[in-house]
């Protein structure tokens, strides 16, 4: 599979390095995450971030590994830290080469030494291996890794005060058992050494830019050691929450080979050979999780600090999973959310991987519904829509009669959801940011294309659809009365009604509108498509996805910057999201007819991608991007729909590989 390469240049100080961070992830949620430079700036980093199964959250259990090579008096440190005032040590000054091809590996070049490291994760189980090859051109030289170990959630910080440990060590290694009830293990083919201390005053600068706590502190347990022979020595070092009395390199080598042939084997599923598609299929594989209450298939929505999201799975189960052939997979994910749907809401959430859902969304069930017909699509799998024929059925009836936080149908056919259930939901306290309720456009669209959807794959199991199609068309009839606006040749965002039952109308440019163009059912003539697409183009088109805010609007937010209150008042008011791009790029193809030229214009735009996978979460594509220009990216490093998207839109609509 294609990978990514970085020379020294790319992070010759340690402002450039920290920019550029990477993730792996286990298939359960947990992960292994840094800079690439090693450098933790975020409480989200560590080498094992943990998602124990009976556990809240996930858990920092081991931050970092710290290695020195010692010769005569010369110490050669390879570590980078930042504490107040100062980064040391500095080891990336030591760095040749970050290589992420499928997992990270490292090229360090101090004097006469040469260390490679190489980092991944065992699927499905909380272990992370780390493999050393050491080649040293002189003699008596000392291989030293100090393990800084944690046990915490991974939103919050620790210090020595509150946090102890107990350690059982033997040469090979040692259990830590810590006094919040966590456990792991760390073992080698180095020597350990016992020699507990806290390592005070961890400063990680992205949390500070955040304005979230910054500072903490880590425990050493002591180190592992070994002599360096002429030539190349090969070392190990596996942190692990399972029950493993030893391992050998080689049992730690055949780990290795297992997970790049899994790699390899979903690459070839995939049936995908484009190099930039290749890219992003590698980047599609850390979503897909377990999840720890229903033992089915689920997706992380970003990392690093969300859950598996019901509206985010759904928007990204067709790049996730359809475009990759994971089939099983999908079916799995989908089985989990209509299991869960109540009162036909599929979950907006499983707090926590695993807590109770929360169902406070209107758009993921017109999502599902989406989505299963994607499935079909791709599968014909009639005997799985069967099985969750009922959830459709509920979905939509629940919607037509009304059901909880205000969703229902009003006499237009139209739905109308109380406050903060549409994807723009950010709040300060209780105020909404994006106030949205009422009828807004996009989940008209979705409910008129669920409603087609359901008739369609109603048909094909000989159920009566004649309601579905009856109902769709009171939607269409009455869409473009109440959504068309005549003044900017665009959809308003939101209708209200005031207690006289006047229309409210909301005439801001946003790119929710986008939807009642790309979905596969859609309501306006083609000449008021062209419209739509041409004014998203205009106000709201950059190389990194749709603003969500045009910029002449006075609530208009171009950088999401400082913290949280001021990053909420941009999330939705201007900066961009990648993800919307997908449904972008699908309308601009359909209003110009599919044309050569509009085929080479998507092209170039989502190949803009190519090099974002190199500037930010290394291999991936981030949460958002600023709305002025430079386009900074921003928020999570890697964002499920983001990466599903742009992967779906350049496999679809541009290489034109679709059912």
């Amino acid at each position: 599979m294609s990978g990514i390469r970085l020379g020294a240049d790319s992070f010759s100080t340690y402002e450039e390095g920290i920019k550029k961070e990477w993730i792996i992830g286990n298939g359960l949620g947990g992960y292994a995450s840094s800079t690439v430079i090693g450098a933790d700036t975020r409480t989200y980093h560590g080498l094992l971030v943990a998602a124990p199964e009976n556990s809240p959250g996930r858990i920092l259990l081991l931050s970092s590994l710290d290695e020195e090579i010692s010769i005569n008096e010369e110490v050669y440190r390879l570590a980078t830290h930042k504490y107040p005032g100062t980064v040391s040590p500095m080891g990336f000054n030591y760095l040749s080469k970050f290589i992420l091809a499928p997992f990270p590996l490292w090229v360090y070049q101090p004097d006469v030494f040469t260390v490679k490291k190489k980092v991944f994760m065992v699927h499905n189980n909380n272990t992370i291996c780390i493999v050393y090859d050491v080649r040293s051109r002189k003699e008596g030289a000392l291989l030293r890794i100090f393990p800084m170990v944690n046990s915490r959630d991974f939103h919050s910080t620790t210090r020595s005060g509150n946090l102890s440990f107990y350690q059982e060590a033997d040469s090979t290694g040692l259990k830590l058992e810590s006094s919040n009830g966590f456990s792991f293990s760390l073992l080698s083919n180095l020597q350990y050494h016992r020699n507990p201390m806290w390592y005070y005053n961890f400063e990680y600068d992205a949390e500070k830019d955040r304005g979230l706590a910054f500072q903490e502190d880590n425990f050493n347990p002591g180190y592992f050691e070994s002599k360096l022979k002429l030539g190349t020595s090969r070392f190990f070092i596996v942190a692990s929450t399972e029950h493993i009395s030893s391992l050998t390199l080689e049992q730690v080598e055949e780990l290795y080979t297992r997970e790049v042939y899994r790699q390899n084997l979903f690459a070839f599923n995939s049936r995908l050979t484009e190099p930039f598609a290749l890219k992003l299929l590698r980047a599609t594989d850390s979503f897909i999780v377990k999840n720890p209450s229903t033992g089915k298939k689920s997706v992380i929505a970003g990392y690093h600090w969300f859950a598996d999201w019901g509206r985010d799975t759904m928007i990204s189960l067709p790049g996730l999973l359809l475009v990759p052939h994971r089939f099983d997979e999908a079916r799995s994910t989908l089985k989990n959310f209509a299991r869960h749907c109540r009162r036909g809401l599929v979950p907006n959430t499983f707090p926590a991987l695993g807590g109770e859902p929360v169902y406070n969304t209107v758009d993921a069930s017109l999502w599902f519904i989406h989505a299963l017909g994607r499935y079909f699509a791709y599968t014909k799998d009639l005997l799985f829509l069967s099985d969750v024929w009922d959830t459709v059925e509920s979905i939509i009836d629940n919607y037509r009669k009304g059901t909880d936080f205000g969703i229902g149908m009003d006499s237009d056919y139209l739905i109308r959801q109380g406050p903060q259930l549409t994807w723009m939901d950010a709040k300060i306290g209780d105020n909404p940011v994006t106030p949205r309720a009422g009828k807004a456009c996009e989940i008209n669209a979705l409910w008129y294309n669920a409603l087609k959807t359901a008739s369609r794959l109603g048909g094909l199991l000989g159920k009566e659809t004649a309601p579905y199609e009856t109902l769709a068309a009171g939607v269409a009839s009455n869409f473009e009365d109440v959504f068309w606006n005549p003044e900017t040749n665009c959809l308003y965002d939101v209708v209200t009604e005031d207690e006289a039952g006047n229309h409210i109308k909301d005439p801001s440019i946003r790119p929710n509108q986008i939807f009642a163009v790309a979905l596969p059912y859609t309501m306006l003539s083609s000449e008021k498509e062209k419209a739509i697409v041409d004014r998203v183009e205009k106000d709201l088109l950059t190389p990194f996805g749709l603003r969500t805010l045009s910029m002449d609007n006075p609530s208009y937010r171009g950088r999401y910057q400082g913290g949280p209150q001021i990053r909420d008042m941009a999330y939705h008011n201007g900066t961009v999201w990648p993800w919307l791009l997908g449904s972008y790029v699908k309308a601009y193809r359909k209003v110009h007819n599919y044309s050569k030229e509009s085929l080479e214009a998507m092209r170039s735009l989502l190949k803009g991608f190519d090099m974002h996978l190199e500037t930010a979460g290394v291999g991936t594509i981030s949460e958002v991007f600023d709305g002025d220009f430079p386009y900074s990216p921003g928020g999570c490093i890697a964002q499920a729909w983001s990466v599903a998207e742009i992967l779906r839109a350049y496999v679809e609509d541009v290489l034109g590989i679709k059912p």
